[in-house]
């Protein structure tokens, strides 16, 4: 797929998403003239420890969009065993297609080129509610999850206190 089928591609997303906004997030560009570089605000989920939290993240598309997947890095401060301590977002749907040279994923869980921004939030939003604690890139908050969890919430409500406060 060409760069310019990619960026119409990502054109139309964007339009779809603004006329027809998805609850728990809502997307827009960085920059007005990088359709590669987009932001999300993500809604912390009803029901959840991240309930009430306005978390901001960039995605990152590559030229090769949908070939390729995106990377994608919270820019607010969360905490969770998925979300790497520096904001990068560890989620099978955005890793590289084909076999996992580790065996933990089976090829369909991972990137295919009919996902769309839509479904790779709402993948975000379902791990914010049910976090694989089994694969974590934040090993201490896994760790945390599994063995303080009174200490892991603490430690969320912090993080959706100050998203909020980021919002006024």
């Amino acid at each position: 797929m060409s760069e310019l089928q990619s960026a119409l591609l990502l054109k139309k997303q964007l339009a779809e998403l603004n006329k027809n906004p998805v609850e728990g997030f809502s997307a827009g560009l960085i920059d007005d003239s990088d359709i590669y570089r987009w932001e999300v605000l993500l809604i912390g989920p009803p029901d959840t420890l991240y309930e009430g939290g306005f978390f901001k993240a960039h995605i990152y598309f590559p030229k090769e969009y949908p070939l390729r997947p995106p990377k994608m890095k919270f820019i607010t401060e969360i905490w969770h065993p998925n979300i790497e301590k520096n904001g990068d977002v560890c989620i099978s749907i955005l890793h590289e297609p084909g076999d996992d040279k580790w065996g933990y994923e089976k090829a369909c869980e991972r990137w295919l080129p009919i996902h769309t921004v839509e479904t790779i939030m709402i993948s975000v939003i379902s791990m914010l509610a049910d976090p694989n604690d089994q694969s974590p890139a934040n090993v201490d908050a896994a760790k945390e999850w599994r063995e303080n969890f009174p200490e892991f919430k603490r430690k969320v409500a912090r993080c959706v206190r100050r998203s909020q406060e980021e919002m006024l």
